[in-house]
């Protein structure tokens, strides 16, 4: 009876659907036949990637994650958090690890915080150290980036001076 009320749903509502329910099939089904966004937002302001996130669906997560129009850091309504803020959150270590590792390697900002003031690092448990280290380099391959875009400018000027190949 719950895929029938599924089947007539628009393909926004069965995205959402598919991340919350870790049906990586109904999700296949969804991105064949096109027509949705894949940062749509329910009521509450979650999208497929907080689901996906919170409920450690790491399958349907890397497919939303690899669809190139998705939103990394959307923030939902009520807890103004991200999906990194709800992964942190998860129970069992080893899926928390490595929902936390894909948002990452997607560009997840580790900045954004919470209503109450939370980043997604303030909500980790002490003994999370894996995770933080992970946080700390995300961190500064950020700032590593922010340096090389800002002193792109310098870098043109001189950039050929010392490479000798124009010679040979």
């Amino acid at each position: 009876m719950a895929s029938e009320s599924i089947d007539g749903a628009t393909n926004n509502e069965r995205l959402l659907a598919a991340a919350r329910l870790d049906n990586e099939d109904m999700l296949l089904d969804v991105f064949e036949k096109g027509g949705f966004d894949i940062n749509f937002q329910d009521g509450l302001g979650n999208t497929a990637l907080h689901y996906a996130a919170s409920n450690g669906s790491l399958d349907v997560l890397e497919h939303i994650l690899s669809h190139e129009e998705c939103d990394v850091d959307p923030i939902n309504r009520l807890e103004k958090a991200t999906p990194l803020h709800l992964a942190v959150q998860i129970e069992d270590p080893e899926v928390r690890k490595a929902v936390v590792e894909s948002l990452l390697e997607a560009g997840a900002d580790v900045t954004i915080k919470d209503k109450n003031g939370d980043t997604a690092a303030d909500l980790l448990k002490p003994e999370d150290t894996e995770i933080r280290a992970l946080f700390r380099k995300a961190q500064a391959q950020k700032s590593v980036s922010r340096d090389d875009i800002a002193s792109d400018d310098e870098g043109e000027e001189g950039s050929g001076s010392g490479s000798g190949t124009d010679e040979e």
